[in-house]
Formats: C-alpha cells, structure tokens, sequence
C-alpha cells in the first residue's frame, strides 16, 4: 500500500497485537473493553484481554466448517456464534463455556444480531429469520423469504429488520407480526439503519445504494459505485452514511434534508477497495479498511466532509473493524488470523 506506513501514524498508537489459527471472520469487545473475542474460519474462539492482549482462553474447532457469524450480547458478558453446520452457540465469557447450542436447520447460518436491550438473538438461516430469548429458546420464525436472508439489523429493541432479494421487511421482536415491508427491484447484499431506525440503507448487486425514510415513505439511490457497496455505517447521530464500493470511501450527509441534491464526501487513501466501516459511538471518528490491509481513521464533519488523522498497515485483508465502547482504542481483524489494537488517544 503506497501512501500508508506499517507504523501507526497520527492518533493510532501502538497497542498490541496476536493472532488465530485462520481468518479472522467476526469479533467484538466484551466486559467495555476489559476483553476482545474473536472468531475464525477453523471454527476457534479466542478470548484476549484487552489491555495487554494475552489470551485469556480459546476453543478450537467449536463449529464444524468455520465460524460464519458472531455476535456480542449488550452489556458485554455473553456472546453468540454459528457456523457452516446449522448451529448457534451461546457463550458465557466468564465460565469460558457453550452455555447453549441450538441446531436451527440444514443452511448455513450467516447472520447473528442482538436487540439493542439484549433480550433477543436474531439467526438467519437460509431463507428464514428466527429469534431466540436469552436462554436460547426460539420465540419465532418467518416464513421464508424471496431469497436468502442476506442482512438483519435492529431498528429498536421492539423492531427487527431483514433484508433478501427485492425488500426489507420489519418484523415486530416478540411476536414476528410483520409491521412493514418495502420493496425494491434488486439483489441487496447489506443494510444498515440510522440509529432512530427511520432510513433504511442497502448496497445493492447493480454497484448502487438505495435507501428509504420510513416516516415519509420516500426512497432514493445512489449510483455511480464501481464495486458493490457491502461496508455500510451510520454515525450514532444518524447524520452520516459512510459507503464502500470503492477504493475511496463515499459519505453521504443527511444533514438540513440531504442527501439529495448535495454532494457527498470522498475519502482517498485506500488503493484497494474498502472492505469494512465503523463510526465510534460517539464524535465523528469514522475507521476503514481494505483489502490493502490499510487501516485509516477519519475526522468528519456535518457534510460528509473529511480528512485522515490516523493511518497503520497490517498484513491482511481487514475483515472488520471494532471501536472499544469508551472510543479510546481501535480494533482490528484480517484475513491473515492477524489481531491488532491501536490506543487513539
């Protein structure tokens, strides 16, 4: 990668770093950031602490054909993983066991998402969606879907969003009563929502992103994408749509009735295509990666505008990226099995 250093500049400061057997799939910060748990492709889980990156305990091959899927539970003592094999797990970190397993079906299961009050476990598997309790017993299930459920995404704790070939369809959590439905001529491959769950945003199979307001009824798209837009994140004010697609980074502002009619954002510095997108929780601090390994921190405004105040290189292509809660670290996961951390403050 040409214009950033394996040595972290700016507000990336060394912190640590440790490796998994294989590619690092899913992850996420338990206990406010006392630990980091990350899944991989041969089926491991791996508990480092979040200091100083010791491992705290690790399992081996807990699905069989790799993880697909993780999922920490809000208030960070308990997680969920599935796999190629059909299964969820439920995890207590601290006993460092499988405190449930669930066999949901024959299709792989994909996609994990806990409610924002963390009552429910979303699961989609194949063509279906289900959500299980905390204990890990199935309140319901869909019907199956157009297509293979390819995203599922919270739009309150009393709201469940999925998205599949042609809609996005709102289920109500405790009952399945399906609230809404919007329809859509294309294959979506991701969603997000702002976080009032009011715009619906997907990137779509024809290298576009469409969206919806949910109070007005309107939808619009943006085109224009050479990639498909699979890296998607809302700021926590809602403010801010980051897109990937791209080597660059496109943010689009909803700021004062936008985005139409204004021009987004474009970050450059990536040479290789955006892989993956998060927002702190709070402030305006956007990270990306690619499939350069770069890792870059953007400093944002109101419009979409942006600039670099922190850059680092790693080996492999990002998988994804973690914000501690208190925003003051940055991990990061690649497809090398690589586990990195950089203190940003």
């Amino acid at each position: 990668m040409s214009d950033l250093s394996s040595d972290p500049e700016g507000i990336l400061k060394r912190g640590w770093s440790a490796e998994v057997s294989d590619y690092a799939i899913a992850g996420g910060w338990l206990r406010r950031g006392a630990a980091l748990v990350v899944g991989d492709a041969a089926g491991g889980v791996y508990v480092f602490k979040g200091k100083s990156g010791a491992t705290a305990w690790c399992q081996e091959e807990v699905h069989d054909g790799g993880i697909l899927a993780m999922a920490v539970r809000p208030r960070g003592e308990h997680f969920a993983t599935a796999g190629q094999e059909g299964r969820v797990l439920f995890w207590d970190v601290a006993d460092a066991k499988v405190t449930r397993a669930i066999d949901v079906g024959n299709a792989w299961v994909e996609k994990l998402a806990w409610s924002p009050d963390g009552k429910w476990l979303a699961v989609a598997c194949g063509r279906q969606v289900r959500v299980y309790d905390v204990k890990g017993e199935q309140v319901w299930h869909s019907d199956d879907h157009a297509s293979t459920v390819s995203a599922v995404a919270w739009a309150s704790a009393d709201e469940l969003a999925t998205a599949c070939y042609g809609q996005v369809t709102f289920y109500g959590a405790s009952n399945g009563e399906l609230r809404q439905k919007l329809e859509w001529k294309g294959s979506l491959v991701s969603m997000v929502l702002s976080p009032d769950g009011d715009i619906v945003a997907c990137g779509s199979q024809d290298n576009t992103v469409h969206f919806w307001r949910r109070s007005t009824g309107e939808d619009s798209m943006m085109s224009g994408y050479p990639g498909k837009p699979s890296a998607l994140a809302f700021d926590g004010a809602g403010t801010l749509l980051a897109t990937g697609g791209a080597e660059s980074v496109t943010v689009w502002s909803f700021h004062n009735g936008g985005p139409e009619g204004t021009h987004p954002g474009v970050l450059k510095l990536h040479v290789k295509p955006v892989t993956t997108l998060a927002f702190a929780r709070r402030g305006m601090r956007l990270a990306s990666g690619g499939r350069d390994g770069g890792v870059v921190v953007w400093s944002m405004k109101q419009d979409g505008q942006g600039g670099a105040v922190g850059a680092a290189l790693v080996t492999g292509v990002l998988s994804q990226l973690y914000w501690r809660p208190d925003g003051q670290a940055l991990a990061a996961i690649d497809g090398d099995g690589g586990v990195t951390v950089w203190r940003t403050k």
